[in-house]
């Protein structure tokens, strides 16, 4: 009985099955990833909602766009109160925010949230007990789908616009928050039942 050579386990080209299955398996991962951030603002970012509210709502995370776009939006008279959502630099926006002109009695401050999902909880009891009706969340727009997801959650009887900031990032920053939101995104969807796809893009 002929005993089967390492050529006799190789394809016609001379390279083992298992390799080939890995150069397919990295093409099929890159193409992947491509796409994912080739339509990452028709996947994560949602833009939807009237200009007009209650209460403007600054998450917290990163300051200089959100900030600036809660200030335009504050400025055209989108409403006349801000909350700012998270530990660590609410405060942080709130001096920026009074710099740029907002008077600091018109902005409030919940300092207690560290993730989106606490942001929508504690700042919607917030908005509950104020009875607002409608507010306009401002966020980093690879952020504003889990965001205005986050908060339809909990409080569903108000009235959720996502007004996010665009803001120029390198592309090795921006890449990696994308990615990161993907997992975040799928990480809310199967550990707290936060669907993204409650959200629809305008």
């Amino acid at each position: 009985m002929k005993l089967k050579t390492d050529l006799d386990l190789k394809n016609p080209n001379g390279r083992p099955p298992w390799r080939c299955l890995l150069f397919l398996l990295a093409g099929a991962l890159v193409a992947v990833a491509v796409g994912a951030f080739m339509f990452a603002k028709d996947l994560l970012c949602v833009e939807n909602g009237p200009p007009a509210a209650d209460v403007i709502i600054v998450l917290g995370g990163e300051s200089v766009g959100r900030v600036s776009k809660a200030l335009e939006l504050f400025k055209k008279g989108a409403a006349s109160r801000i909350i700012v959502s998270g530990s660590g630099d609410a405060d942080f926006i709130r001096q920026q925010l009074v710099r740029a002109g907002v008077p600091r009695d018109a902005i409030e401050l919940e300092d207690q949230s560290r993730t989106t999902k606490e942001n929508a909880e504690f700042t919607t009891r917030m908005l509950q007990e104020r009875g607002v009706r409608r507010a306009i969340i401002v966020t980093s727009w690879f952020h504003s789908r889990r965001a205005l997801n986050s908060f339809l959650s909990f409080g569903p009887e108000i009235q959720f616009s996502s007004l996010p900031a665009y803001h120029e990032e390198a592309f090795s920053a921006e890449a990696s928050h994308v990615f990161q939101e993907y997992l975040k995104t799928a990480w809310y969807f199967f550990h707290y039942g936060i669907s993204p796809s409650r959200a629809s893009r305008s």
